[in-house]
């Protein structure tokens, strides 16, 4: 085959991935916004920190504004292609011709991974972040050196997009730690040096990000005021009130009875108390009392509650939450700093209110609820039978990273369905490669006992 025709056949298979994931996007004639998209686009042009908005993303947003944000979202998409391929090769399944589109054509129809890689929002990376380090880790014998510099960067970017991204990350790194003391072979040492690299990388672009946005060396705030909520709702923050008011220092003491008992109309919600008092910045120092000194008098109440909060969240994984057509404030940052969007946002079809996941979610969440219950024998195949050892680890290792989001979500912030959609679709991936292996071992088996010569009868 000649070189320009080698180098299409190539590609060709990537690029048609990427262009699937893309499809929400193409159908919506622009790109998924929601909720939070103006908080990150926004920190360019204002040059402040806000809680939980990753300047790092930020900047990617505004860099890509001038086209209608298109690079950021092809960007998005041929990640998750790259790092689907990467996993299907390394766990040695046939990517050429149509394996990659027809592997991201099934999670296209029956998870969230699309929607994802088409909205503008951080969230595409927490799961393409998890497959990374389990690629870079646990088998580097099947990564070239190249590649394995191009994970470290991309690891690095994914975690200084969102605190919740770069926990869970923190948190595989002792396990990955632990497993390579107890059994070198599925753990390398040499490797754990790559993961934490890209981990210490991740942080330290966080914090360049927050000295060019706001010329501060910080890391980005609101992680008391978010959990603030979580306990508020959880009807902690009212119990702490009721035993501390009157307390002169508590400016909140004078509200208790006004607390809504739900955290987003708290944070989010319009005319509220934490308006009143100055959101977070007039209210930071308090919501800081309140949140440490609820967990010194109530251990037993925040344990619990604790546990719940992870529980719910693990199981809450519907897709689009946020991504619908009343998002204020996102219009009105794209109006103020990039008005050259302006009428392709308008004429996007999310905003003519022809979009909902009412049916999608008939089948992302149940799905996604099976794919989770198969992990466990996912694990347990692996552990019976060689052949599957590889994917063993690989859902280990998914299944740490579901717990830690469901944890780090549930219990920081609340449970919502963003949370758990954005990391779920890699269960989905996992059980959908080991049903490829069982039905190719099971077609090789067939094969042999067809060609095998019967006995002769005498």
């Amino acid at each position: 085959m000649p070189q320009p025709n080698r180098i299409v056949a190539r590609l060709a298979p990537g690029i048609a991935a990427t262009l699937i994931l893309l499809l929400p996007a193409i159908w919506n004639r622009f790109a998924l916004l929601e909720w939070d998209t103006g908080g990150y686009l926004a920190r360019w042009f204002e040059g402040t920190l806000v809680p939980s908005r990753s300047t790092t993303y930020g900047l990617f947003l505004a860099a890509a504004a001038p086209l209608q944000f298109w690079p950021a979202l092809v960007l998005q998409a041929a990640a998750a292609a790259w790092i689907i391929a990467l996993i299907l090769r390394i766990h040695q399944f046939p990517v050429q011709r149509l394996a990659l589109p027809a592997i991201v054509a099934i999670l296209t129809a029956i998870t969230a991974l699309p929607w994802l890689a088409s909205v503008l929002l951080t969230d595409i990376f927490a799961g393409l972040a998890v497959l990374a380090l389990h690629a870079l880790v646990r088998l580097p014998d099947r990564i070239s050196p190249r590649e394995r510099w191009g994970l470290v960067l991309f690891i690095a970017f994914a975690a200084s997009t969102h605190s919740a991204t770069f926990a869970v990350l923190v948190g595989l790194m002792p396990v990955a730690l632990v497993s390579s003391w107890l059994r070198p072979a599925l753990v390398p040492r040499t490797t754990l040096p790559h993961g934490v690299a890209a981990v210490v990388l991740g942080a330290g672009l966080l914090l360049a990000g927050n000295y060019v946005v706001a010329k501060e060396i910080a890391w980005t705030p609101g992680g008391y005021g978010i959990a603030f909520g979580r306990m508020l709702q959880d009807g902690i923050v009212t119990r702490y009130l009721n035993d501390h008011c009157p307390d002169p220092r508590l400016r909140l003491c004078a509200y208790r009875n006004e607390l809504p008992l739900d955290a987003d109309e708290f944070l989010w919600g319009s005319n509220s108390v934490f308006d009143k008092l100055g959101r977070f910045t007039g209210l930071g120092d308090e919501m800081r009392t309140i949140v440490l000194g609820s967990l010194r008098d109530y251990p037993g109440m925040q344990l619990r509650t604790a546990l719940v909060a992870t529980l719910k969240q693990l199981v809450t994984v519907g897709t689009g939450e946020g991504i619908t057509t009343d998002m204020w404030h996102t219009y009105g940052i794209i109006e103020r700093y990039t008005p050259g969007n302006v009428p392709a946002m308008r004429a996007a079809r999310q905003q003519h209110h022809q979009l909902s996941f009412k049916l999608i979610d008939k089948v992302h969440v149940p799905v996604a609820w099976a794919a989770m219950a198969l992990l466990p024998f996912v694990i347990l195949l692996g552990w019976r039978n060689a052949a599957f050892a590889d994917l063993a680890m690989l859902g280990a290792t998914i299944a740490l990273s579901l717990l830690g989001n469901a944890a780090v979500c549930g219990i920081i912030s609340n449970p919502h369905d963003r949370y758990g959609s954005r990391i779920v679709w890699i269960a989905v991936f996992a059980v959908a490669m080991t049903t490829w292996r069982i039905a190719a071992l099971a077609r090789h088996r067939f094969v042999l006992r067809s060609a095998a010569p019967t006995a002769a009868v005498p």
